[in-house]
C-alpha cells in the first residue's frame, strides 16, 4: 500500500495544505488537497473519496475535482463515500448550485461525475480492493476514522478528533496509524473544545490500544505550533513515530 500525501496540514500557508492523502493513486482520504497537489492525469485516477467529516479543510478539493474531470472529456466517476451526515451537508452547502454546481447531475442527471454512498457505521464494507471499516470519533460535527485494509496491510486514519475510545477498540493489527496532533500540550483546552488533540492527549489515546502501531504518522498539525508540537513528540519517545510532509511518499 503506498500513502501519498497530497497535504496533511491543520490550517494553510505557503508549504502548508489541508489535509488529503492518497492510497495507491485511486483511493483518496479525505478531499482538503487535491488539485494543487495532482496534475490532470492524475486526478482522472482518483475512484473513490473516503470524507471523514464535512469542514472546509477536509472537502474542499471535491468540486474543483469534479470540474477538472468534466472539462477535461474524461468518461471518469467518482464516489464519494462518507456518513449521511457529511453527505447532507455536500449537499446542502457545497455541491448546491448556488456556491458550486451540482456534479451529481453534471454532465447529465442520468450520468454524472460523482456520485454519493452512504458509509455503514462498525460494519466491514469493500471500497474497491480494499476492505474498509468506519467508527465515530470525537469532533464537534459528525465524523468518521477509517481503517483501510488490502493484501495483509492495515491503515487507520482518524480525521479529526479529541480524545476517543470506540475507533482503539475496532483498530486491531495496525501497519500504520494516521493520526492528528493539532496543539502544543499548553493548548489543551482549546484542543478539547475544538475536537482535537495535543501530544499529551495523544499518548493518552495510543495506550488505549491493544497492541501498538508499526508506525504513528503524525498530521494536522497547526504551522503556527508546529515546533513545539514537533519536539514535545520527540519527547514522548513513541516508537515508530514519524511527522508527516506534504508531498511525501510512504510505502506501507
Amino acid at each position: 500500500m503506498k500513502l501519498r500525501v497530497l497535504g496533511c496540514s491543520g490550517a494553510e500557508f505557503p508549504g502548508h495544505s489541508p489535509s488529503g492523502f492518497l492510497i495507491d493513486g485511486t483511493l483518496l482520504l479525505d478531499a482538503g488537497t487535491v488539485g494543487a497537489a495532482l496534475d490532470q492525469e492524475e486526478q482522472r485516477s482518483i475512484e473513490h473519496i473516503l470524507v471523514t467529516h464535512c469542514h472546509m479543510d477536509h472537502v474542499r478539493g471535491i468540486p474543483f475535482l469534479a470540474d477538472n474531470i468534466v472539462v477535461s472529456g474524461s468518461s471518469q466517476k467518482v464516489q464519494v463515500l462518507a456518513s449521511a451526515e457529511v453527505i447532507a451537508a455536500i449537499g446542502s452547502h457545497l455541491l448546491n448550485g448556488l456556491i458550486w454546481p451540482d456534479f451529481t447531475r453534471i454532465p447529465t442527471p442520468q450520468d454524472p461525475v460523482l456520485s454519493y454512498r452512504e458509509v455503514p457505521v462498525e460494519r466491514e464494507f469493500q471500497v474497491g480492493e480494499y476492505t474498509v471499516l468506519a467508527c465515530r470519533v470525537n469532533h464537534p460535527v459528525p465524523a468518521l476514522g477509517y481503517r483501510v485494509t488490502r493484501d495483509g496491510t492495515s491503515l487507520l486514519y482518524t480525521g479529526d478528533t479529541g480524545p476517543t475510545q470506540r475507533i482503539w477498540e475496532l483498530a486491531g493489527a495496525l501497519d500504520a496509524l494516521v493520526v492528528e496532533v493539532s496543539f502544543p500540550t499548553a493548548m489543551e483546552e482549546i484542543a478539547l473544545m475544538t475536537g482535537h488533540l495535543t501530544p499529551a492527549l495523544l499518548a493518552r489515546e495510543l495506550a488505549k490500544l491493544p497492541c501498538p502501531p508499526r508506525r504513528v504518522l503524525i498530521t494536522h498539525l497547526k504551522p503556527q505550533y508546529e515546533e513545539a508540537i514537533s519536539s514535545e513528540l520527540e519527547s514522548l519517545a513513541i516508537p515508530g513515530l514519524e511527522l508527516l510532509q506534504d508531498g511525501a511518499t510512504y510505502q506501507l
